[in-house]
């Protein structure tokens, strides 16, 4: 009797991994939607209409970055959300195309000028020690110069594509997921767990831990 428990058990963590890593990105948005509508159903109005191949090729062309197919999927769908939206991604706006280039270009600018010359990061294994890389895509922000990212230029232990968190004032640059597929997965999956609320006090969906 115990050791058929504990296959079932064992059964049902593994269905949950699986279930966050197979779904496509068209179901991991209906998923988002729907935990929206039975939670936070104003966030719903502050996401944008998919993004258009103009949209898309004008990123790519500014970044000089190709963009991974999966965050081209995603994007094609709710192109982030409308500029000082509520937080989505624990507290922090889902960025668009068009926020993108902008917080992208902020970083760019100062690149250009120097900024970061004497200065190192403190990565996790996987990511160069840049203080900023342009060929980091930030994809949130959290109003403070923070973002999550997509790094097309891992160090050679890491995976293009990966997720990365960008600190505008600390060294830290932690590696997230591998993937932005693994990286939203991950995300709508504790969402779907209760591990996250809204909060109007905090301006969007948070930890629980947090409050």
């Amino acid at each position: 009797m115990k050791k058929t428990f504990a296959i079932l058990i064992l059964s049902l963590i593994m269905f949950s991994f699986l279930k966050k890593q197979t779904d496509d990105i068209p179901s991991i948005w209906n998923r988002v939607e729907n935990w929206l509508a039975k939670n936070a159903s104003h966030l719903t109005s502050e996401l944008n209409a998919s993004a258009s191949e103009n949209d898309i090729a004008k990123l790519e062309k500014t970044i000089g970055i190709k963009l991974p197919k999966e965050y081209i999927e995603f994007l094609k769908i709710h192109n982030g959300q409308n500029r000082d939206s509520e937080g989505l991604i624990d507290t922090e706006e889902l960025l668009s195309t068009e926020r993108i280039i902008e917080e992208w270009s902020v970083w760019k600018e100062l690149l250009d000028k120097g900024d970061f010359k004497d200065s190192q990061s403190e990565p996790d294994k996987g990511i160069k020690s840049d203080w900023w890389n342009s060929k980091w895509i930030p994809i949130s922000y959290d109003g403070s110069g923070n973002h999550y990212c997509i790094d097309i230029d891992p160090d050679k232990s890491g995976t293009s594509g990966q997720i990365i968190r960008m600190w505008h004032d600390s060294a830290e640059r932690e590696l997230i997921a591998n993937s932005f597929k693994e990286w939203i997965s991950n995300y709508v999956y504790d969402l779907e767990k209760g591990k996250y609320v809204y909060s109007d006090d905090w301006g969007g969906i948070i930890n629980k831990n947090d409050l």
